[in-house]
């Protein structure tokens, strides 16, 4: 099962990547466990200096843009 967390702090694009997150878990069939990280400190240790961003096991795949449920489905594999 994939670990895939949201950096955010609950911006409107913070929302909308979880949103497009959730679509693309959907849509691919991957078992994924989606959480939101939003605690400044706590998106401060993944090194990421401007959200939203998606991480995916532990590896930063995105920060600074909410990508689309198609480009998300591409990070899963």
């Amino acid at each position: 099962m994939k670990k895939i967390q949201i950096l955010g702090t609950g911006c409107p694009k913070c929302k909308m990547l979880y949103a497009n997150t959730e679509a693309a878990v959907k849509a691919s069939g991957v078992e994924a466990e989606i959480s939101k990280v939003e605690k400044i400190a706590d998106i401060m240790k993944f090194g990421v200096m401007v959200t939203p961003a998606l991480v995916v096991d532990g590896v930063v795949k995105s920060a600074g843009k909410v990508l689309s449920a198609e480009d998300i489905q591409k990070q899963l594999v």
